[in-house]
């Protein structure tokens, strides 16, 4: 990125061209969007939530932060970033969208632009994979670390650990819907891209059909964080980090045991038909004083969205427990 703004920015054909999606292009800064929430002088901490594949910053703003207590919002900073090619912060057509990208990004947008010193981490799916590379990457900085559904699929003696990854979180089936949509996505670039042109590029015209019918009786936000990526910014985040990094991650994992002292908490949806429960104990096989919370009749969304008041009830008392 090198902090020279000389990316193209010209939308591609399957891709949105409206304000919201191409505000950065506009932009003198070549920086994430990040929503900044908590008290805003005598701080104590800070906070950093990282959000899942094809989501955005609203994915947290619009569910937990409302809902935390007065006393966490007067103690802590809170910053939910829009990850690199999400949401509102920049889609370059020219970037492979790798770990190191992203990093790098939030260093910049987050860690650099706030001057944060110390952090506590929350991460949702592909979210805890940039969160473990975050954490390992500033061991003596991380105050603790809450993963939300982490994609980790040990891979078996004698795989291909990316091939292993691309088989498990995308098993080209057409049931449950979720499973292949992950299908699509990962292995399929033509029809997906043209999905992305179905979707994305007419998102403006789905958000208006669901204040419609709903007669806007429901927030759009998911809807919106859905629709405002790029096919490019998607697929190769998708695979580059999810797939490409699955050989790295047992190395995050044994460097959060042997080399961070953080609490390490992990939750995990019993219903969650994307990333499967197991995951969470291949976390807890790695990292031992990781404690694993599965939530009853819960999912890979509504893990964080419908239980948002006792969900932020829950970070808040890790958080002072970390103090």
């Amino acid at each position: 990125m090198g902090g020279q703004k000389s990316h193209d920015v010209t939308p591609r054909w399957s891709d949105c061209d409206c304000n919201t999606c191409n505000s950065w292009s506009s932009s003198c800064k070549d920086s994430l969007f990040v929503r900044v929430d908590g008290a805003k002088a005598n701080f104590e901490e800070d906070v950093i939530f990282i959000h899942g594949f094809i989501s955005s910053s609203a994915f947290w703003t619009e569910t937990l932060f409302p809902n935390f207590s007065k006393a966490a919002k007067s103690k802590y900073r809170l910053f939910a970033v829009d990850l690199l090619g999400f949401g509102r912060s920049p889609k370059p057509s020219d970037s492979l969208y790798t770990i190191r990208e992203h990093l790098e990004m939030i260093e910049k947008s987050v860690l650099e632009a706030h001057k944060v010193k110390s952090f506590h981490i929350v991460a949702h799916s592909l979210g805890c994979i940039l969160a473990l590379a975050l954490a390992v990457k500033y061991p003596g900085s991380v105050k603790s670390l809450t993963l939300i559904a982490p994609p980790y699929f040990p891979t078996p003696k004698g795989e291909q650990a990316t091939q292993h990854m691309m088989r498990r979180i995308a098993p080209r089936r057409v049931w449950p819907p979720i499973a292949f949509g992950a299908s699509i996505a990962c292995w399929y670039e033509h029809i997906s891209r043209s999905v992305c042109l179905v979707i994305c590029k007419n998102h403006r015209l789905w958000d208006f059909l669901t204040k419609l019918v709903t007669r806007n009786r429901i927030k759009t936000y998911l809807i919106e964080g859905f629709c405002c990526h790029t096919h490019n910014a998607a697929w190769h985040t998708l695979h580059n980090i999810i797939c490409g990094t699955a050989g790295k991650i047992e190395g995050y994992l044994d460097m959060v045991r042997n080399k961070l002292k953080c609490e390490v908490t992990v939750f995990h949806g019993e219903d969650d038909e994307l990333i499967p429960v197991e995951c969470s104990y291949n976390v807890q096989s790695r990292i031992p004083r990781a404690h694993v919370k599965v939530v009853q009749k819960q999912d890979h969304i509504t893990i964080v969205v419908g239980r948002q008041k006792s969900f932020a009830r829950e970070l808040e008392q890790i958080w002072n427990n970390s103090t």
